[in-house]
């Protein structure tokens, strides 16, 4: 893996040479100093073919690489909670987020537990809460709901062990809301997986700070969805970017919000 270029100074490329896990680490790193707005900082990985799909077949991995993998790893180990949407949950074969010696360090170091909690939004709660990722995650893994959520799917997914986090007044999950509630749990390095539903109410409600974006060098032609869906903002969000890398041709790019951070509320996904 490959800088490209800087985008920060004017320093010569490094050589192409495959990143450490630290270094990975140190040039994905969360910000430091002054939060945003909204208490927290959340960032999203996706991954897109040169077509614009998100997915192949309704599955991320075809489209990915091992590059991609170890991208990630590291984000999720950068991260207090990783934010998924229940559908994504259900394709993807959600599991626990594990501990990683080669991070046990730096998470010590940064007062974080060994692994991110999993927080996954859903307004019906249809989830199948006798998976792993319920039963016996390391952390507790939280559902984040609104409060017209049926009560019987709330009882039932904290009978699993799961946290139920009310995050909206209705049925479905307020996106700016459910990064406050996060963030007042102790967890605001936040990291989105996706799906391109849950992303496309993050951006609509303006409050992703950072898109970690993997260009996958393959076309995949087809109805995929692109990585974030939903209905359109009024006003285009503008990122800048912040920094490239390559391997294999996968280009892993870095965006960082420019525009203000603005607050608002979209429906939670199902």
């Amino acid at each position: 893996m490959r800088r490209l270029f800087p985008v920060t100074d004017r320093t010569p490329p490094l050589p192409a040479a495959e990143w450490s896990l630290d270094e990975l680490a140190d040039a994905y790193a969360y910000p430091t100093g002054p939060g945003t707005p909204h208490g927290a900082w959340l960032r999203a990985n996706m991954v897109s073919s040169l077509d614009g799909a998100a997915q192949h077949e309704g599955r991320s991995e075809p489209i990915s690489s091992a590059a991609d993998m170890r991208v990630f790893g590291t984000l999720r180990a950068l991260a207090d909670v990783v934010v998924v949407g229940a559908e994504t949950v259900r394709l993807e074969g959600y599991r626990p987020a594990r501990a990683r010696e080669a991070f046990a360090a730096r998470r010590k170091a940064a007062g974080q537990g060994p692994a991110p909690a999993v927080a996954v939004v859903s307004a019906s709660l249809d989830l199948d809460f006798s998976l792993p990722l319920f039963t016996s995650p390391l952390v507790p893994t939280l559902v984040l709901t609104g409060a017209a959520a049926p009560p019987a799917r709330v009882r039932e997914a904290e009978r699993a062990g799961a946290e139920v986090v009310v995050a909206g007044d209705g049925p479905g999950v307020e996106p700016g809301r459910a990064v406050r509630e996060l963030a007042g749990r102790g967890l605001p390095r936040q990291l989105t997986e996706g799906g391109p539903r849950l992303l496309g109410q993050f951006v609509a409600a303006g409050v992703l700070d950072e898109l970690c974006l993997t260009v996958s060098p393959v076309l995949t032609a087809g109805d995929a969805q692109r990585i974030a869906g939903g209905p359109s903002v009024a006003v285009p969000s503008r990122f800048a970017l912040a920094s490239v890398l390559e391997e294999d041709g996968f280009l892993f790019t870095r965006y960082r919000r420019a525009d203000p951070v603005r607050t608002g509320t979209a429906a939670g996904v199902r």
